[in-house]
């Protein structure tokens, strides 16, 4: 909402303040005000010039010599606007001037012929191009003939006026008017407000016997005031009212249009003027749309309107789209004698569902949306008709066409002092609080030491009785109200276990080199279930915002995909990305769908490149393998996990593995499928996901800690050949079960196929250690068991010493 201090000044006295300071105090009683526009710019030396001559200039065809009085005083000044014309009131930037964005005027040369400063557009002025009537919009902008030379243009044109830029909440529909703003600022400043005086003559005939109104929807428009004003004279509007309109951020149009929006600022009720002749049948019919019905609006688009959408009508077809934009077939043009007036209350939810639904906002509609004060739209056709006979000559008919079933009383609202007080925790006296009333202009009574109040339709916004302490507050002044901590007993704050563990996943994920990813947790139907450990029933959007983002996922694998395709598209080539999010798993009992927290993560391109050593490593199963065991190793997991091949749709089905904590599945770790690969565009994928509820929630075991060993261990390498499909976990449990209590630790340390391995055979490589904290173990000792464990390896596993 922009608001002119000028055109304030007609309704409220401020002067004694500066526009910062009313702009400050405004603030503080609870309207931001974003900025202060100074529309003069700082600009002087700026005139109306009279054009005495103007010749086409010798040396080019697009500029004309122009001689111009300046308050007599003749120069001669080059001009290039296709519409200057001798004769005309002109605006005049004399030599010396400078005009915003930072040009300065100068005498010059133009072609061999001088020129003694310019004549101005409104653009060049710092008015913006949509604000000038369009008549001007391609040229210089042309003053009344009454317009004095000589004098200040920019006075003229009502630019020496500061402009407060309100940012107003969704609640303070009332401020959306120069009236509204003037009861706020009186409020603030304690001074009374100026109404504007209506009073016109009025024609010895009657509306009603030109005009018929039926309301067919009184649910979506209980009342709609018509005002029959005949010849009219359409015309351009005289200078005060386009400067006034343009402050406010409005085109001025003609004397009659501009005559609404004026009255839609001032009183914050948006009307509409027909053109009388133009609605052929002499009626008017509020009525819902046919559903596809069709009309064309102001804007000359063409509407579909649909059965739920209001529409005003001549009693055959649309000539208004209600509370939104007139139609086209009924605008007032050149050419109007006889004015039909609109002001109407029309459902604030009715318009906002039609501005909606055929994507059209306008400043009519956003009043409308917000509710409009049911006592002000039969005043405000009044004062248009007021205006309308003053600015178009107009001949107001007696009375009004007018449909009322509209409750228009006030909300009483029954205030307690202790109440406010007890909110606030402050010491308001009674006495200030109905003071505080009297200024907002709220009729207000002490009974029986409560406050009743009887609040104006104009405040929308007051409802309930927390509303009224906010108003009190605000007035009084927020910075009165002390600053106190609550008397309550406090607790250190502090991780729950499970947020304690989640934040040890993260760190440990980082710290191995990953980097946390955020995905959307919405997905396409067919990637909703891809590589899901659990699967349910979908959960589906009802109104998505794409097909793409329409159902719930219940894996987070394939949004790290996207992920890191996107990456390597853009010739980041080696990723490692981890995210720990909700997947959703069906309904729940409360209609609500289930969520599990899970944990995951890719890997592709290189795990290491050290370059000035020649070293590199290509991620491969073993690298997740690795991070996965480290992270419960971190959780103290560690020695209840185990890893079991398996198979997973969209998973390489020989480098896939069901992670296993005790003998619950949690989760899978393993290649992604060559197909799925290539379809996004990847190299080889590793990719890992556990349901992280279940780990967090499993407890670990209690940790002990052993002395550095005083004796020395013992080490044994051996090189076993087994099948292909045995495991080395088999194997290493077997190792561990045959050891004892001497063998404290088995680590494999190489894997080959190839020469000299039997096909379908494979060398897997373990280092055992030997130790006994208590003493230093004989050669005979460790002989002996390492004689157990290779034998229970060649019965067991028919493993065979690699020679």
């Amino acid at each position: 909402m922009l608001v002119s201090t000028n055109w304030l000044s007609n309704y409220i006295d401020w002067n004694e303040l500066s526009a910062a300071e009313l702009a400050e105090k405004i603030t503080r009683a609870g309207i931001e005000v974003d900025g202060i526009i100074d529309r003069s710019f700082g600009m002087e030396n700026v005139v109306i010039g009279y054009v005495t001559d103007c010749v086409k200039h010798p040396e080019a065809d697009k500029l004309h010599i122009c001689q111009v009085d300046v308050g007599g005083e003749v120069t001669q000044i080059i001009c290039g606007a296709p519409n200057i014309a001798a004769g005309q009131k002109v605006i005049v930037a004399r030599p010396g001037a400078t005009l915003p964005g930072g040009m300065k005027i100068k005498k010059a040369k133009l072609r061999g012929e001088e020129s003694n400063g310019m004549i101005c557009s409104l653009q060049e002025l710092g008015i913006e191009g949509k604000l000038v009537p369009k008549a001007y919009a391609e040229g210089i902008y042309v003053l009344p003939a009454e317009a004095p030379a000589g004098e200040s243009a920019l006075s003229h044109l009502g630019l020496y006026d500061k402009v407060l830029e309100f940012d107003l909440t969704p609640n303070r529909s009332d401020a959306l008017s120069m009236l509204g703003v003037a009861y706020e600022v009186g409020a603030i400043l304690s001074k009374d407000v100026k109404l504007p005086s209506i009073s016109y003559e009025v024609s010895s005939e009657k509306a009603q016997d030109f005009l018929k109104l039926t309301v067919e929807s009184p649910e979506d428009n209980p009342m709609y005031v018509a005002k029959v004003v005949k010849n009219v004279k359409v015309a351009e509007s005289p200078q005060w009212l386009q400067n006034t309109l343009m402050s406010a951020g409005i085109r001025p149009h003609n004397n009659i249009v501009d005559v609404t929006n004026y009255v839609l600022m001032e009183y914050g009720q948006p009307l509409h003027a027909f053109d009388y002749d133009r609605l052929a049948t002499k009626e008017i019919v509020v009525r819902h749309a046919d559903e596809g019905e069709k009309m064309v609006t102001l804007d000359q688009a063409e509407r579909t309107l649909k059965s739920n959408q209001l529409v005003i009508t001549n009693g055959k077809e649309p000539v208004a789209l209600a509370g939104v934009m007139g139609g086209a077939n009924s605008e007032v043009h050149e050419g109007t004698v006889t004015v039909v007036i609109e002001s109407a209350y029309f459902a604030p939810g009715s318009v906002r569902q039609t501005s909606r639904e055929i994507g059209l906002r306008s400043d009519a509609s956003a009043r409308f949306e917000k509710g409009v004060d049911p006592n002000r739209v039969a005043e405000a056709a009044e004062r248009a008709a007021q205006l309308m006979a003053e600015l178009a000559g107009g001949e107001v008919l007696e009375g009004s066409v007018v449909f009322d079933e509209l409750d228009k009383t006030s909300e009483r609202i029954i205030l307690s002092p202790d109440y406010v007080n007890n909110r606030l925790g402050m010491k308001i006296p009674m006495d200030e609080m109905k003071s505080i009333m009297d200024r907002l202009q709220i009729p207000t009574e002490a009974i029986n030491g409560q406050l009743v109040m009887d609040i104006p339709t104009r405040r929308q916004d007051l409802r309930i009785k927390e509303d009224m302490i906010e108003e009190i507050a605000r007035l009084y002044g927020y910075d009165e109200i002390p600053k106190t901590l609550p008397v309550v007993e406090s607790t250190p704050g502090g991780l729950t276990p499970y947020q304690a563990k989640r934040r040890i996943v993260r760190r440990f994920l980082e710290a191995a080199g990953l980097s946390q990813a955020l995905t959307y947790s919405l997905a396409s139907p067919k990637d909703a279930q891809a590589f899901a450990l659990e699967t349910a029933p979908v959960t589906t959007l009802l109104m998505p915002m794409s097909e793409e983002r329409s159902v719930l996922r219940q894996s987070l694998i394939p949004h790290l995909l996207d992920a890191a395709s996107y990456n390597i598209a853009r010739r980041n080539e080696s990723i490692a990305l981890y995210e720990t999010g909700s997947v959703f798993l069906g309904i729940e009992e409360d209609g609500l769908p289930k969520e599990v927290e899970h944990v995951a993560a890719v890997l592709t391109g290189k795990w290491v490149h050290h370059a000035w050593q020649a070293e590199t490593k290509k991620v491969d199963f073993f690298v997740m393998k690795g991070i996965v065991e480290g992270l419960f190793e971190q959780l103290g997991l560690l020695e209840r996990i185990q890893f079991t091949k398996t198979s997973v749709e969209g998973m390489h089905p020989g480098r896939t593995a069901t992670v296993w904590l005790g003998d619950q599945s949690v989760g899978m770790i393993g290649q992604v499928h060559p197909t799925v690969q290539n379809q996004r565009d990847l190299q080889e994928t590793y990719v890992m996901e556990m349901n992280l509820r279940v780990i967090m929630e499993t407890a670990a075991g209690e940790l002990f800690y052993e002395q550095v060993p005083r004796y020395p261990s013992m080490s044994r390498d051996i090189a076993l050949v087994v099948d292909r499909n045995t495991s080395a976990a088999n194997l290493q449990a077997i190792i561990k079960q045959a050891g004892g209590k001497l063998l404290k630790h088995v680590q494999l340390f190489d894997l080959y196929e190839g020469k000299n391995v039997e096909e379908g055979k494979k060398s897997l490589a373990f280092s055992l250690t030997y130790f006994d904290p208590e003493r230093t173990l004989t050669d005979e000792e460790v002989v002996n068991t390492h004689n157990k464990v290779l034998d229970a390896l060649t019965v067991q596993a028919n493993a065979q010493l690699r020679s």
